[in-house]
């Protein structure tokens, strides 16, 4: 199969598996073949930094461990964080400004030393639907809530957001096309949404202006994870 390397750039794997064996297994497999891997934090929990190292051998590495805590000691992780050079990594926008300003800061004196992390802030979790807002005391709709996010996580310094597919344009339209979309929740056509609330599929997100989606277990669980992933890419392509 052949797709446009600029395509394939956009598809991140997330590697939302329960061992490190599993997960370079999985990496090895798709090395070359997907853009970027989300490590997320129940691996680097249980991993740790060394295994992002590992992972960076298959290809960049997403780092989604989605900081929240007070400004001084988020600015510290990601100063922990940081000699990973990972291609990605997230904070909270809930976690407010100060915060959000504190994070970008780090971020920009790491790329000041040749780094080329970038910072995205979590708006809405994609398993988080009106129901669920309502129970945290939130009356607004998910997509302006997203949106109002992503506006305060421009104006404090992150490079982008990570937002359902569903806001993605929006976002697009309010803060820029430089402003970077990573959208979850992706789900090729017959495949069950499991416990995602909103969720399109990959050409959908294109469309929307996702500038890269990140898909899980439709890869991840096949019984052939590369078929799939190049199954997801076709449908990419025809956006």
């Amino acid at each position: 199969m052949t797709i446009d390397p600029s395509v394939a750039a956009k598809l991140v794997v997330a590697l939302d598996v329960p061992s490190a064996g599993e997960a370079l297994d999985l990496a090895a497999k798709l090395k070359g073949r997907v853009g970027m891997f989300k490590v997320g934090l129940e691996l680097f929990c249980a991993e740790g930094p060394a295994f992002v190292r590992e992972v960076q051998k298959a290809g960049p590495v997403f780092l989604d461990l989605k900081l929240h805590d007070i400004p001084n000691t988020v600015a510290r992780a990601l100063e922990a964080l940081l000699p990973l050079d990972p291609s990605l990594l997230t904070i909270h926008t809930q976690g407010g400004p100060a915060m959000m300003e504190a994070a970008a800061e780090a971020v920009r004196a790491h790329r000041q030393r040749g780094g080329r992390t970038r910072l995205l802030g979590v708006t809405i979790l994609t398993s988080l639907g009106p129901e669920a807002l309502a129970r945290l005391g939130s009356t607004a709709e998910p997509g302006d809530l997203a949106l109002h996010l992503a506006r305060l996580a421009k104006d404090c310094g992150c490079d982008g957001v990570v937002c359902s597919a569903r806001e993605a344009a929006a976002v697009r339209a309010a803060c820029g096309e430089a402003f970077h979309r990573l959208t979850p929740g992706i789900r090729p056509g017959g495949v069950a949404a499991q416990d995602q609330a909103r969720v399109v599929t990959p050409a959908q997100a294109l469309r929307e202006g996702a500038t890269w989606l990140v898909v899980g277990r439709p890869i991840t669980q096949a019984p052939d994870p590369a078929a799939a992933a190049d199954a997801i890419l076709r449908d990419m392509a025809t956006a």
